[in-house]
């Protein structure tokens, strides 16, 4: 795996340029802990220079709060105190400190993706993965509404030619219940993955998941039932069902893998640059965890197709997940990028471009 530190050669970053993504959504994306009209990210553009050569890559650093600590004035004055000090050399071993994981995850891609740009390869290739083109299926959202609308959802992207639906629940139990059964019969042929943010007991959880049972749906996976640090409840729950339970919230770091594998709770996780604040401890966690056993699946904040793009990339460089939620940038209004995937319905194509291969519209 290439890393920035392994490189002989002086590496200076030129200039840094931000840009705030506040890009507004077709429908309120609702999850248990809060309510999100707009993205709350971060555009990050960097000049660097390693040697003779000469490039600029593109990160997104992506905002959710409750979810992240970080929001988008945050992120923009962390980063403007490093822009600040430019141009400057990047040394080796650099942990930009002061900054949380989600401001380092939008430099480490930006930097990243120039970096491979001036190599010439695809962004996953020199991250260690394969090389040629590549292809995902993703699943796509359905935030939380009516049973109704949720329902219309449903219907309306399975007829898109989506066969996964993630599903959020966790603000009220009897609710969820009357909402997965709608979704079941607006959309009989969907597997769900029902994600509670969190937002659950073990009890809640497993009466939900009873309810699912007699209703006849199939759940493939539950995200994150439990609170973050309910290792207990998580590992309740695990235990009695068949479909795995993927630790979200409860994983953010290699050390949080190497605790889940020596006791473990769940049955995967849900890896996230926005948690880890870097790509290469992405693919690290990525691949202890299937050495492990465990399931992957590859998620993100709400993010435009930037932010997209560089979790499948990530994905790809793992050597592939079980799960790919990589949807939100078909729930916004608008589109400020173009490339880094060709779309369609839930198929994503990845060219072999250098880089991400995203551009700004």
């Amino acid at each position: 795996m290439h890393r920035l530190t392994d490189r002989d050669e002086t590496l200076t970053v030129e200039a840094l340029r931000l840009r705030p993504l506040s890009v507004p959504l077709i429908e309120p994306f609702i999850i248990a802990t809060g309510r999100v009209d707009a993205t709350r990210a971060v555009e990050i553009e960097v000049q660097i220079r390693r040697g003779a050569a000469r490039a600029t890559g593109l990160g997104e650093a992506a905002c959710l709060p409750p979810v992240t600590l970080e929001d988008q004035p945050d992120v923009i004055a962390a980063l403007e105190r490093i822009a600040a000090r430019l141009p400057a050399r990047l040394e080796r071993g650099e942990r930009w400190e002061g900054l949380g994981p989600v401001s380092r995850a939008g430099l480490d891609t930006a930097l990243s993706d120039a970096l491979s740009r001036i190599d010439g390869v695809a962004l996953r290739t020199w991250m260690g993965g394969p090389a040629g083109p590549a292809t995902l299926e993703t699943d796509v959202t359905i935030a939380i509404a009516t049973p109704a609308k949720m329902a219309e959802l449903a219907c309306g992207w399975v007829a898109r030619g989506f066969r996964a639906l993630k599903v959020k629940v966790g603000k009220d139990l009897d609710a969820d219940v009357r909402a997965l059964e709608a979704i079941g019969r607006a959309a009989p042929t969907a597997t769900l993955r029902v994600d509670a943010n969190a937002a659950y007991t073990a009890r809640q959880a497993l009466e939900l998941a009873g309810a699912c049972q007699r209703l006849g749906l199939r759940v493939e996976c539950w995200e994150q039932p439990c609170a973050a640090s309910d290792l207990q409840g998580m590992a309740e729950v695990s235990r009695a069902l068949p479909a795995p339970v993927i630790a979200d919230e409860s994983v953010k770091t290699l050390r949080d893998v190497e605790a889940l594998v020596k006791a473990p709770y769940a049955g995967g996780i849900n890896l996230k640059l926005a948690k880890t604040g870097s790509l290469d401890e992405c693919v690290r966690m990525g691949r202890l965890a299937r050495k492990a056993g465990l399931r992957l699946m590859v998620g993100g904040m709400v993010e435009t197709r930037l932010g997209m793009t560089a979790a499948a990339h990530v994905a790809c460089a793992i050597g592939g997940v079980d799960f790919v939620d990589l949807d939100t940038a078909w729930l916004l209004a608008d589109d400020p990028y173009r490339g880094g995937y060709d779309a369609v319905g839930p198929l994503y194509a990845l060219p072999q471009r250098p880089g991400l291969g995203v551009t700004r519209r």
